[in-house]
């Protein structure tokens, strides 16, 4: 008996290690491209041997911060339409993407480095970005806040301009800007709540 919560112990330690190893190298790698995993494994708390034993490789470490940066996006989605309208939710999640895309701009030479398969990259992303926005855009389709019919596809091509703001100017007004425009657009023609229809 254990045993086995020894185990999982190890498991819950050994995820906060991972996890905290992802936080730094975002951090880091967003800042140089070529910070040393050295210095990512020494601000992370961890052991050389902790680390490699995580991400083998610089590449790894890349691709893995990317995909958890994804992921993150994603899952806020639903949290968001637990304590927010639907409405209030999706205008929410724009805003985190936006942070998440100028996190991406941050790593692109990191990412760039690191991996030149094509079309890898945008595998991590779509499909957990196309759950979180199907999510949403279902929600407030219910709710009567948008236009109906709208795809995942729709939407990411509305919001394609966010991936050309400059991370390095005054990007939270310019995307704020840009993303009203597109809840703007979104809400034309919508019904309404049930109740009005």
């Amino acid at each position: 008996m254990r045993q086995p919560k020894k185990q999982a112990t190890l498991r819950s330690d050994a995820q906060r290690n991972r996890e905290r190893i992802l936080e730094v190298a975002l951090a880091e790698l967003t800042h140089s491209a070529d910070a040393p995993l050295s210095s990512i494994a020494r601000k992370a708390g961890v052991g050389q041997g902790t680390f490699y034993r995580n991400f083998p490789s610089r590449e790894a470490l890349v691709l893995e911060v990317y995909r958890y940066e994804v992921q993150q996006v994603a899952e806020t989605a639903a949290q968001l339409l637990c304590t927010r309208p639907p409405e209030e939710a999706l205008r929410e999640w724009m805003d985190r993407l936006a942070q998440y895309a100028m996190a991406k701009a941050g790593l692109a030479d990191a990412l760039r480095e690191a991996t030149t398969a094509r079309g890898t990259l945008k595998n991590l992303a779509h499909g957990p970005l196309t759950e979180a926005v199907t999510l949403l855009l279902d929600a407030n389709e219910q709710a009567g806040t948008v236009r109906p019919g709208l795809t995942p596809d729709d939407f990411m091509l509305a919001i394609a301009g966010l991936w050309l703001v400059d991370p390095h100017t005054d990007w939270q007004a310019r995307a704020g800007r840009l993303l009203d425009l597109v809840m703007d657009g979104l809400r034309a023609g919508a019904p309404g709540p049930p109740a009005n229809r």
